[in-house]
């Protein structure tokens, strides 16, 4: 295992996950007496790693037929318009 690898994706995850919608969705569950806490941290931890296996997963495919450097083009652009978006939405 490349273990900067390891640490540069936790990080980038850890960072984007915190106060995102996932996250307050989550508190809201716990916050809630009548769910078991433990039930509300299995549940966000298995969709966790369910879409983190999801990315992984589309994101090797898509690197066997198009270009890494493309795809990191098309991630930024999306980023950036989900940006824009958000800001018109405001």
């Amino acid at each position: 295992m490349d273990v900067r690898v390891f640490f540069t994706v936790f990080t980038t995850v850890f960072l984007a996950e915190l106060g995102d919608k996932t996250q307050l969705a989550t508190f809201l569950y716990a916050a809630d007496a009548k769910n078991p806490k433990l039930t509300v941290f299995l549940g966000a931890a298995l969709a966790l790693v369910l879409t983190s296996a999801l990315g992984v997963l589309v994101g090797a495919a898509l690197s066997r037929s198009i270009n890494p450097r493309y795809l990191s083009y098309a991630a930024g652009v999306g980023f950036i318009a989900i940006g824009i978006w958000t800001l018109v939405r405001a």
